[in-house]
């Protein structure tokens, strides 16, 4: 019974998501969190499923969660290697909300500790995926990033990042039931870029659970609704 929970928890979740934010997307499940972002064997946090989610059998010691997840992120500027990681580590603090405390609080105090020039772009950009990723897949109520605008982080990363395709693409995601005039934006950039960023292209290329491409999902109209 627990095999058969874990693998229709995406499904049953995508139902309730697609209902309440995300209708263009209907059994995608939450886009952050249902679907592994391809990395090219670059380092990351443990992982040995095979499928998005955890498999049941990890034995991640979750109290590493913070320091384990700020070395791999200090240690690439490849955005979607962020964006993959992120994920994984926001389906391991789901088991431990200390775990997801710490994480979120060590990325705010890092981003604040840098020098007074203001913090790299992918400080703000990994505040504000985790805490989107934190909203689609923690309950709310013991959420650490809670009432935390994560896309106004995305846009300040933008701005001081420029031009970053796999940086439009995690913004496409998290904009898919925003206003049609910013999500489109992303798409259109995340899109062209991916003619010369071949890790890109075939993240654009790869299938969501309802069987669609990413690039198809995400080029659907929005539902035109203020975001969170």
């Amino acid at each position: 019974m627990k095999l058969i929970n874990r693998t229709t928890q995406c499904f049953l979740l995508a139902t309730i998501f697609s209902l309440s934010l995300l209708s263009a997307v209907a059994l995608a499940g939450p886009p952050l969190i249902c679907h592994s972002f391809e990395i090219d064997g670059a380092n990351s946090l443990p992982w040995i499923s095979h499928d998005w989610n955890l498999s049941g059998s990890e034995n991640y010691d979750t109290s590493k969660l913070a320091s384990d997840t700020i070395a791999i992120l200090d240690s690439s500027n490849v955005t979607l290697v962020h964006m993959e990681t992120l994920r994984r580590a926001t389906l391991y603090a789901r088991k431990d909300p200390a775990a997801a405390k710490e994480l979120f609080n060590t990325l705010t105090a890092a981003a604040k500790s840098v020098p007074s020039s203001g913090p790299p772009a992918l400080y703000y950009f990994d505040i504000g995926y985790l805490a989107e990723s934190y909203k689609q897949w923690l309950d709310q109520d013991s959420n650490p990033a809670r009432g935390i605008d994560g896309y106004a982080l995305v846009k300040q990363a933008l701005q001081l990042r420029g031009a970053d395709p796999q940086m439009e693409f995690a913004a496409a995601l998290i904009t898919l039931a925003a206003p049609a005039s910013e999500h489109e934006q992303h798409v259109r950039k995340a899109i062209a870029g991916g003619k010369s960023d071949p890790l890109l292209a075939r993240n654009l290329s790869s299938h969501f659970l309802g069987g669609q491409t990413t690039a198809e999902i995400l080029s659907k109209p929005t539902t035109n609704e203020p975001h969170p």
